[in-house]
C-alpha cells in the first residue's frame, strides 16, 4: 500500500528545511535592524568619556590602549570613589564594547545585510521548490484553489495589520481631547491640540501626491501586463511588468527622499529629545507600507524573470496574479495612507 500510485487530487508535499531556515534568516534580519537602529553594546568612548578631562582626552586615551584607559580611570577621582562592584562593571562595560562594537554596536550594518542576504536566499529556494513541483504537475485545479486561497488569508493578514496602525493613529488623533482632561497639566497641555503643538506636518500635495501618482499608474500597469499575459501577448506582457517593476523602485526612491526631507527639515518634534506619538505613527505606518513596496517590487521582478524564461501561460500563471493581488493591496493600503494620515490631519 505504502507504493500505491496517487489516487487524489492534492499536492503532498515534501519535508523542506525551509519554513525553519526562513525563520532563521528572519530572526537575523530583525537582529540586525536592532543592531543598526539602536545597538547591543555602547561606543567604547560613551562608557569611558564621562571619567576623562575632555573628548580629546578620552579619545587619546582610546588610541593608546587598555593600559591608558587603564591609567586615566586610576587617574580620576570620581572613578575611585564608585563602589567597587561599580568599578569592576564599568570596566567589563568597556572591554565587552571594545571586544563587539565592530559587530553589535549602533549603525552597524553587518548582520543586518547579511541577514537581508540570507532572507533573500531561502526566498529563491523556497521559491525554487515551488516551481519545480508546477513544473512536474503537482499543482493540480485543487491545489490550485488551495494556492489562491492561501494568497487571500495572507492578503487578509497584511490588511489586520495594517488596521493596527491607522487604530493607533486614528485613537489619538480622533480622541485627543479626552486626554486634555487628565490631572496632569503637562498632559492636559500636550493634548489641546492635533498633531500636537510644534509638531509640522509634511505638505501632502508634494512628494506624497507624486508617490501617490507613481504608485496608481503602477496598478494600471501590472493589470496591463496580466491581461496582456492572459491573451497570450507576451511581449506586451513584459513590457508593461518591466514599467511596473520601474515605478515600484521610483516609489522607494521617492518616499527616502521623502524621508530625508523629514529628518533634516526637523519635522515631526526631531529637533527635541523624542519624535512624539504623532511622528512615531507616521514612520511606522509610512516605513511598513514602504517594507511592502520593496517586497512587491522583488515579486514583481522574479515574476518578470518568469515571465521571460517562459514559465507563465496565459491558463497558467498564478505565481504572477498573486503578486498582483498583492501589488494591488500594496496601492490600496497607500490610498487610505495617503487620504487620513497625510492628508486628514495636515
Amino acid at each position: 500500500m505504502g507504493h500505491a500510485a496517487v489516487k487524489h487530487d492534492y499536492h503532498l508535499v515534501e519535508p523542506s528545511p525551509w519554513p525553519v531556515v526562513s525563520s532563521l534568516a528572519l530572526f537575523i534580519l530583525a537582529i540586525g535592524a536592532v543592531i543598526f537602529m539602536k545597538g547591543f553594546v555602547d561606543d567604547p568612548l560613551s562608557v569611558i568619556q564621562g571619567y576623562f578631562a575632555n573628548e580629546e582626552a578620552a579619545k587619546a586615551a582610546l588610541a593608546g590602549g587598555w593600559k591608558a584607559v587603564e591609567a586615566g580611570l586610576q587617574a580620576n577621582s570620581g572613578f575611585q570613589s564608585l563602589d567597587p562592584a561599580l568599578q569592576a562593571k564599568t570596566i567589563a562595560d568597556f572591554k565587552t564594547s571594545q571586544q563587539w562594537y565592530w559587530l553589535l554596536g549602533k549603525g552597524d550594518p553587518i548582520i543586518l545585510v547579511g541577514g537581508f542576504l540570507f532572507t533573500l536566499y531561502c526566498m529563491a529556494s523556497w521559491w525554487g521548490d515551488v516551481i519545480k513541483e508546477s513544473n512536474k504537475g503537482d499543482h493540480t485545479p485543487v491545489v490550485g484553489i488551495g494556492l489562491r486561497y492561501g494568497m487571500i488569508l495572507f492578503i487578509a493578514s497584511e490588511v489586520m495589520f495594517f488596521v493596527a496602525w491607522f487604530w493607533m493613529f486614528f485613537e489619538v488623533g480622533l480622541f485627543a481631547d479626552e486626554r486634555t482632561l487628565s490631572t496632569i497639566p503637562e498632559v492636559a497641555t500636550a493634548w489641546t491640540t492635533w498633531p500636537p503643538e510644534g509638531v509640522e506636518t509634511l505638505d501632502p500635495f508634494h512628494l506624497p501626491l507624486m508617490n501617490t501618482l507613481v504608485l496608481l499608474l503602477s496598478g494600471t500597469t501590472v493589470t496591463w501586463a496580466h491581461h496582456a499575459l492572459q491573451e497570450g501577448n507576451r511581449k506586451s506582457a513584459q513590457l508593461g511588468l518591466i514599467i511596473t517593476v520601474l515605478l515600484g523602485l521610483g516609489f522607494t526612491g521617492l518616499q527616502v527622499l521623502e524621508y530625508q526631507h523629514a529628518l533634516h527639515g526637523e519635522y515631526f518634534g526631531f529637533g527635541g529629545e523624542t519624535v512624539g506619538v504623532y511622528g512615531s505613527s507616521f514612520f511606522m505606518a509610512t516605513g511598513f507600507h514602504g517594507a511592502h513596496v520593496i517586497i512587491g517590487t522583488i515579486f514583481l521582478a522574479v515574476c518578470l524573470f518568469r515571465l521571460m524564461a517562459g514559465h507563465f501561460t496565459p491558463k497558467k500563471h498564478f505565481g504572477f496574479e498573486a503578486a498582483a493581488w498583492y501589488w494591488h493591496f500594496v496601492d490600496v493600503v497607500w490610498l487610505f495612507l495617503f487620504a487620513f494620515i497625510y492628508v486628514a490631519f495636515a
